[in-house]
């Protein structure tokens, strides 16, 4: 059996990593399955791709169709065409799409398009409800044409049921990102700016911000930053900016003694500041996911989330994109009110072998 996995964008390269590995483990077993990994080339250069499979021992991708930057449609159409032209020369029984990124949708179409070919879903179901976000998008269209689901919570599971998709058709397993996080706790890496500004463990708070709402008009990403600024009390404030930021960030004119704006960082050493800092600033919906299972206090800037477990059971809460919101948030902090949260059911550093296990049943493989 060959199955494709399919990457091309940072969170996927951190959530495909363990799956590999497990369906690897299963080849040495003796079962007929073997990958193909594919890369879009969604993201490209080396901090938001290169550095990921190097750091995260991922193998090097078998076919990258490389298709750069472009507006959502052109990067839709480049891997639609660079997929299915790969299908076309050698089809495999099984299109595996990770996340809610453009190729995830793209790939998914294309599969589907060429004699059928099954698609899994890993982290099927999950849902923002905005549909401003392209990631919504990506996400419904995906699921509507999938064939099996791999879910995070039973959230996800209920949205699925809700849309119609049979329970058989559904398997609860848990996170692969979450597998990614296990695995390398041990490698965290101190990156050299600990020393630079001087940081030392609870006494920072790391940040990201990339979404639209936040970042694409500057007036509103100044109030935003100022109010982080403000609130923060003079606690350092490492910001590693996403490319997508950093071009707004610099027509904003914001410089505070206290707010410390890098490149982005590798894997290793970005967990290593999220699990040594007092708390995380994000809007990004992965890394509330990390914050939850190191049992960091993590406030997000945004309207609704996807991932309401690290809400409902971690130690995520949503702040909105109201600036006014960030203090009364920093206050609880710094008094010590923040909740202690708990790591969601099945978050456990197992889900890639669950899904593999499931795969195996689903085609009679031996």
């Amino acid at each position: 059996m060959l199955i494709d996995i399919i990457a091309g964008a940072r969170p996927n390269f951190i959530k495909i990593g363990p799956i590999i590995a497990a369906i690897e483990e299963q080849t040495k077993n003796g079962i007929d399955i073997h990958y193909r990994l594919v890369h879009t080339g969604q993201h490209y250069d080396k901090k938001m791709s290169g550095d990921f499979f190097e750091q995260l021992n991922i193998p090097a991708p078998h076919h990258n169709l490389e298709v750069g930057s472009g507006t959502q449609a052109e990067q839709t159409a480049r891997i639609m065409v660079g997929y299915e032209k790969l299908l076309l020369e050698k089809p495999c029984d099984l299109c595996i799409v990770v996340g809610d990124v453009t190729s995830t949708m793209a790939c998914s179409i294309a599969a589907k398009k060429i004699n059928n070919i099954k698609v899994a879903h890993v982290e099927g179901g999950i849902r923002s409800g905005d549909w401003t976000m392209p990631e919504e998008i990506n996400r419904i269209v995906t699921d509507s044409i999938s064939d099996y689901f791999f879910t995070t919570s039973e959230v996800a599971n209920r949205n699925l049921r809700n849309m119609g998709v049979t329970d058989e058709r559904i398997f609860f397993v848990g996170n692969t990102m979450i597998d990614t996080l296990y695995k390398q706790m041990p490698r965290f890496s101190r990156p050299a700016l600990w020393d630079t500004f001087h940081l030392e463990a609870q006494g920072y708070i790391i940040m990201t911000l990339h979404r639209p709402a936040n970042v694409d008009n500057k007036d509103n990403l100044r109030e935003l930053i100022n109010a982080i600024v403000t609130s923060s009390r003079g606690m350092p404030l490492v910001f590693p900016v996403h490319p997508r930021t950093a071009k707004m960030l610099e027509n904003t004119g914001i410089t505070a003694s206290n707010l410390h704006v890098i490149e982005p960082l590798g894997y290793l050493e970005f967990n290593y500041l999220v699990q040594n800092a007092r708390a995380v600033i994000t809007d990004s919906g992965g890394i509330t996911e990390e914050a939850t299972v190191m049992s960091i206090p993590c406030m997000t800037l945004r309207d609704s989330t996807e991932r309401p477990e690290t809400c409902t059971v971690g130690t995520n809460e949503l702040l909105g994109t109201n600036p006014a919101s960030i203090a009364p948030a920093f206050e609880r902090l710094f008094s010590g009110q923040w909740k202690k949260g708990a790591i969601p059911e099945l978050w456990d550093g197992h889900t890639a072998s669950r899904i593999v296990a499931q795969i195996i049943n689903l085609f009679s493989l031996k």
